[in-house]
């Protein structure tokens, strides 16, 4: 049902009631919009700081959900989150390296797809634990070469 076009007073409540949804998906689909391009602007000026500084680019892994085995990705980068679940690609994406558990996996490696970067990781998660992307990024820059991985 897509609301009349014109003499809003003459809408029902259930159009009146779409027309608001469909406000307000609008607005968020904005606002999430400009955060990504936000972070993916935080992200590429680490990357270029970290040229730089000349912050060495790593092969990346990718690591299941639970357990400490460790899958190739066939991507290069920089490890972000300390726990190495979280990285910067060359190219300025963003990945989350945790995946699940598969013996194909173990032998033949992953795929792991660029997601759109949050400006608040861990935003919403149960654990409670979130911090803004800049300050992930910040202190991966101070840490230099002294990073886990």
């Amino acid at each position: 049902m897509v609301p009349r076009v014109g003499a809003e007073e003459s809408w029902t409540w259930a159009e009146r009631r779409l027309h608001a949804i469909g406000q307000h998906a609008a607005a968020h689909r904005e606002a999430r919009e400009a955060e990504v391009r936000q972070a993916r602007e935080q992200i590429a000026e680490f990357v270029r700081h970290a040229a730089e500084l000349g912050l060495a680019v790593v092969e990346l892994h990718a690591r299941p959900y639970s357990g400490r085995t460790r899958y190739r990705t066939g991507l290069r980068g920089w490890y972000v989150h300390h726990n190495l679940s979280l990285a910067v690609g060359q190219g300025g994406e963003y990945y989350r390296l945790l995946v699940p558990a598969t013996l194909r996996a173990r032998f033949l490696g992953v795929n792991v797809s660029a997601e759109d970067p949050p400006l608040v990781v861990g935003e919403g998660g149960r654990d409670g634990e979130s911090i803004p992307l800049r300050t992930l990024l910040r202190r991966r820059l101070e840490a230099g070469d002294n990073w886990p991985s």
